[in-house]
């Protein structure tokens, strides 16, 4: 059984981009927004990784991530941007909300060795 990644962008092209890139490897749960995200990891116990965009409109990814981290503390919770990395994304790093981010366009080879490197950890 492969393992589940919650993917979270409200631009729907690069939801579907992420599943097509690692549909072999996890089994893929796509939201695009933080309040869908929100939802998927209320339903789902087997959720491991949620990998979300920085920027979207009505709560960002921090947000999310801060929020979900109450409902699923366990999850791997990472964040993609397109922008650099600021001081709010540092310190959420710093003090193990986030556990990596990624920058945009997304290495597909960098993703999936920091996820399999999750998985043999636990």
């Amino acid at each position: 059984m492969k393992p589940k990644l919650l993917y979270v962008d409200d631009e729907i092209i690069n939801l579907h981009l992420f599943r097509d890139l690692f549909r072999k490897d996890f089994d893929i749960i796509i939201a695009s927004s933080g309040e869908e995200a929100l939802e998927e990891l209320a339903e789902s116990n087997q959720i491991q990784f949620v990998i979300s965009d920085m920027r979207m409109p009505e709560m960002n990814g921090l947000e999310l991530i801060s929020k979900a981290k109450q409902i699923r503390p366990e999850v791997v919770y990472c964040l993609l941007t397109g922008y650099d990395l600021t001081k709010e994304m540092e310190k959420a790093i710093d003090t193990k909300l986030v556990a990596r981010y990624f920058a945009k366009p997304l290495d597909p080879t960098e993703i999936r060795n920091f996820l399999s490197e999750g998985l043999s950890n636990q």
